[in-house]
């Protein structure tokens, strides 16, 4: 009995997994970078191109448990706290010139900008990481070098726009969540369909859901070897991609690092762990999330922060507006022991 019971199963397992290998190989996003997307059909880009980059800080760079010396950009600013800001996707640090600038002379902090595993100027492999987590891992490590070099008295305070602010979501309900002493999240990515989420991000995400169906099935049996494969590509701008910054974007993303840059499926699980303070920043305007809806869907999961919608904003504006950056100084210096 007990052995037809195990012939059951296996053949159980092998269904699921012959219908999940199907849906793997029976979509894929389109192809990296194509030719780029019209102005109208995607995210307004123009604010990220309008800071003055003439002043940007030279990269240095960590290095993460695997040995891989991974870049970042530092706004030397006042001891005792860093605040480390995580980009969106698709794109880079660089988005963060203006508000670095601006809160480390306010005097609040030393600012450190990376660029993720798998972004930026040129990446071991772009798009792709290693494995599902790496991104909390490196970021962690980052955390480490710089209390390290503080003498381990620092606080720290983590940001992220976007993808990055789901990512600073996800590293709050992680393994490291306790490193971090206070939140902001700049229109946070939560979830495909968590009630904040326009469809398909406002036409940046495309993704080839089957594909990434069928690969959270075979990630349930421990099967991550196509875990390399792209799942998701964003509607890059062609302005973006014919510009000096065209190859520093990142079009495409594999099934790990999508899964790793975003809350886990249960991101309410995420946000109960978020018990530090936090701030959510927002435009009225943005083209891929619903900003009024934030509150309402994470207040109850997350009672210990403050929202701020700032009218006129759109998505990508949100990091370098100036209402925007006044809010979260006005944050940073009303923290506790400040």
């Amino acid at each position: 009995m007990f052995e037809k019971l195990i012939a059951i199963a296996a053949i159980f397992v092998a269904i699921c997994i012959a219908i999940a290998l199907t849906l793997v190989a029976s979509s894929a996003p389109p192809a990296a970078g194509g030719q780029g997307a019209a102005e109208d059909e995607t995210l307004d880009f123009a604010p990220a191109f309008a800071q003055d980059l003439s002043d940007l800080p030279a990269s240095s760079s960590f290095d993460a448990r695997d040995g891989t010396a991974l870049p970042f950009r530092r706004y030397p600013g006042a001891p005792g706290r860093y605040v480390v800001l995580i980009h969106g996707s698709g794109w880079h640090g660089m988005q963060f010139h203006a508000m670095a600038k601006r809160l480390a002379a306010a005097g609040l902090g030393t600012v450190i900008v990376p660029d993720m595993r798998g972004h930026g100027e040129a990446p071991v492999r772009r798009g792709d990481i290693d494995h599902i987590g790496q991104l909390e891992e490196d970021t962690a490590d980052l955390i480490v070098a710089l209390r390290d070099e503080a003498g381990g008295q620092a606080r720290v305070v983590l940001g992220g726009h976007s993808s990055g602010g789901g990512f600073v979501v996800r590293f709050a309900g992680g393994t490291y969540g306790d490193m971090v002493d206070a939140y902001v999240l700049m229109a946070p990515f939560l979830k495909y369909d968590a009630p904040t989420t326009r469809p398909d991000s406002g036409g940046w995400a495309q993704p080839a859901t089957r594909r990434i169906i069928g690969l959270i099935m075979l990630n349930a049996v421990g099967v991550t070897a196509l875990n390399h494969l792209p799942v998701i590509s964003f509607a890059m701008p062609k302005a973006v991609l014919d510009g000096p910054l065209g190859h520093t974007a990142t079009t495409s993303y594999s099934y790990r690092l999508n899964t790793s840059f975003a809350p886990r499926s249960d991101y309410q699980a995420d946000l109960k762990a978020m018990t530090a303070p936090f701030l959510l920043i927002a435009g009225a305007d943005d083209e891929a999330f619903f900003a009024d809806r934030y509150e309402a869907t994470i207040a109850p999961h997350a009672p210990g922060g403050s929202y701020v919608v700032l009218p006129g904003v759109g998505h990508l504006a949100i990091v370098s507006n100036d209402a925007a950056i006044a809010a979260v100084e006005t944050f940073l210096k009303g923290l506790s022991g400040d």
